[in-house]
């Protein structure tokens, strides 16, 4: 299992999965979304599409992952140019 240090860490690993690569990737942190089949099936009918219960799965897991881990947002760090003046 990956381990995460910040938020972004979470954000940046699940950014490119698709929906079949996401429910293989969480699968092992047993994370308390909506069940794969129910979401099949609102796919199926047509009452969603799946970049929008992608998008919706994605963001839950972010935010369990953010709350059992306690993780932070990764300050930036910032760029100071020095520019010497004559």
């Amino acid at each position: 299992m990956k381990q995460f240090k910040y938020i972004d860490d979470v954000e940046e690993w699940l950014r490119p999965m698709d929906y079949q690569g996401f429910w293989v990737a969480v699968a092992p942190y047993n994370l308390a979304l909506e069940n794969r089949g129910h979401c099949d099936r609102d796919i199926a009918s047509g009452a969603s599409d799946e970049a929008t219960v992608l998008s919706v799965q994605k963001s839950l897991a972010v935010l369990e992952l953010t709350k059992r881990h306690k993780l932070k947002v990764r300050i930036p760090t910032p760029w100071l140019k020095l520019v010497e003046t004559h």
